[in-house]
């Protein structure tokens, strides 16, 4: 990935060009052996890091002005330090890799025009003191192989490279994602979890994908996509593996004779409304500890208008009871239940996004205050109503 961007990048072609030894890791640009003066006037080597913004495959115009320094303060010919410092305090970037201080340079009127432009200016101002004092001190050297990143994305998530995100997102870099019905709900939730660095998204669903699913599902189907009827789990991979590579389909309705697939699954999202095989699967998960969130949807026609309720119900470690003993969950089918006959997307998505809040909630990616295992939203209250809450 590294060598196929600077391939698209003119600006970073330039810098290689330079003979400088530069790499990319996780939407970083780092340029090694950056000679600096100290404070006691010793010539010493840094490493100069800048965050990437891209646009797809190459580099976006007008980069933020700030860069990031591992090593000491460089300092002016007087030994005084450069006024660039924006935070002096160390930080991890970049899949753990640590600098010491964050610069800021902001050059009039206009800033930066490319990374080119960026780089080089801070190169040079950094690096002038140091050839003052030694005429061999040098920011260029050999090149040698570029780092061939691996990732789960066909191009960079430019939105996670700030350092406190980074290390937030790898806490789902090993988990393998099971999502069992891809209905409405079901469908949002995949399109949430595509943007995540799961290691494997793994979709069930043996149902067609129909007009019927096209308004209640992500993104806009086209009549192309209707007239050769697919798979629905087929028709979403074809979408979402042009994000991420690892999106998985499994054509067929998960019935008990396939259970033991669930065993590789770190987290199982369910979004079925078929009761006796959604309660065979809630217990086979229980029995073997699998952490998942179960989501349904209720909405009857009253008054002239649409009223129900979302609701979504996590299982984990020793909370697994409250499938059993209350009336969160029913597991006979409802003919009354008007969600099936009307398009309500919003409803869907919304169902979605807090299944996945809730999942990230567990993994430490947003705070929990009340740690419910229960939530309800009620449509005509607007109204969140949680419950099962944990210690």
């Amino acid at each position: 990935m590294s060598q196929q961007l600077i391939n698209h990048s003119e600006d970073l072609q330039r810098l290689q060009k330079l003979n400088l030894v530069m790499d990319i890791k996780n939407g970083f640009l780092f340029i090694y052996r950056i000679p600096y003066l100290t404070s006691s006037k010793e010539v010493k080597y840094g490493i100069l890091v800048s965050r990437l913004q891209l646009a797809g495959h190459r580099t976006q115009p007008n980069p933020e002005h700030t860069t990031y320094f591992q090593g000491e303060m460089p300092c002016k010919l007087d030994g005084k330090p450069f006024n660039i410092v924006a935070n002096p305090n160390k930080q991890v970037i970049a899949d753990g890799f640590e600098v010491n201080f964050h610069f800021s340079s902001l050059p009039k009127p206009h800033g930066y025009s490319d990374y080119f432009h960026k780089m080089t200016t801070y190169i040079n101002m950094i690096t002038a003191p140091a050839k003052v004092i030694d005429e061999n001190a040098t920011e260029k050297g050999n090149q040698g192989d570029l780092t061939n990143e691996e990732t789960v994305f066909n191009y960079m998530d430019t939105n996670s490279n700030k350092p406190e995100l980074k290390e937030l997102t790898k806490k789902f870099e090993n988990q393998k994602i099971g999502i069992v019905g891809l209905g409405g709900t079901g469908s949002y939730i995949l399109d949430l979890v595509s943007k995540v660095p799961v290691k494997e998204i793994n979709i069930y669903d043996g149902d067609w994908f129909y007009n019927n699913n096209a308004f209640r599902s992500p993104s806009a189907a086209s009549i192309d996509d209707l007239i050769i009827p697919k798979k629905k789990v087929e028709y979403y991979q074809s979408i979402y593996s042009k994000m991420h590579k690892k999106v998985i389909s499994h054509p067929y309705y998960l019935s008990e004779d396939k259970f033991e697939e669930l065993l590789q699954f770190s987290f199982i999202f369910l979004s079925i409304d078929k009761g006796d095989i959604k309660k065979k699967i809630i217990e086979f998960l229980e029995l073997h500890n699998i952490p998942f969130i179960d989501s349904g949807i209720g909405v009857d026609f009253k008054n002239g208008a649409l009223t129900g309720l979302i609701r979504n119900t996590t299982g984990n470690v020793n909370n697994y009871d409250h499938f059993w003993n209350s009336p969160y969950i029913s597991y006979q089918e409802n003919p009354d239940n008007e969600y099936k006959n009307i398009q309500t997307a919003e409803l869907n998505l919304l169902n979605a996004g807090f299944a996945v809040i809730k999942w990230k909630k567990l993994y430490g990616f947003y705070h929990d205050l009340t740690n419910e295992h229960n939530m309800f939203y009620r449509i005509n209250a607007n109204k969140i109503q949680n419950d099962e809450t944990r210690t």
